[in-house]
């Protein structure tokens, strides 16, 4: 695994700029970069699209709508047995059936805030922006600075370290989910 440094770029004149200052700067141009991000949710990592199975913060939901059916249908099957005098033996059914629903939607207001953090988690660091950015790979640590320096000179935002492979201009082991790890 090598360092990379990686810069965002609102223009793509401003990518082919980066990449041609990188290899003036003695980069590999085969282990430099670029490559356009989408936005959160949009990598296509899963089989049915997307980035997860199960959206952020609603791992909770079956749990939360279970409680809330058993606890409506419990209300309103006795409700209904209590009414039964008027309503006849379908009163319980109707009672369970109705108090249920309300209670599937009673769970609802257990739901996570946007950029709450999840029960028992903590808050995780806003996923990348979608936009162009240039990557550059090496082995040598001193190396570090000269990219930084190059890409903040450029006008790059949102700088960050990462490990991983440039081959060929292609970073293979890129995870849009991960967490970055952004240069101060």
């Amino acid at each position: 695994m090598s360092t990379i440094i990686a810069g965002r770029f609102q223009l793509q004149d401003e990518v082919d700029r980066a990449r041609e200052e990188l290899a003036a700067a003695g980069f590999d141009t085969d282990r430099i970069s670029a490559f356009y991000l989408s936005q959160p949710g949009q990598h296509d990592q899963t089989p049915i699209g997307g980035d997860h199975l199960l959206s952020p913060g609603a791992k909770e939901t079956p749990e939360g709508v279970v409680k809330g059916v058993a606890a409506g249908g419990a209300v309103g099957v006795a409700i209904g047995a209590a009414t039964s005098p008027v309503t006849g033996p379908l009163g319980p059914i109707v009672g369970g059936l109705v108090g249920g629903h309300v209670g599937s939607l009673f769970s609802f207001t257990k739901m996570k805030e946007r950029g709450e953090p999840e029960e028992g988690g903590e808050n995780r660091i806003p996923p990348r922006e979608a936009g162009m950015l240039v990557a550059v790979a090496f082995d040598d640590a001193d190396q570090a600075d000269r990219a930084i320096d190059v890409l903040r000179q450029l006008g790059a935002h949102r700088l960050e370290r990462a490990e991983g492979n440039i081959v060929d201009g292609d970073w293979a082991d890129f995870d849009p989910d991960s967490n970055p790890q952004y240069i101060a």
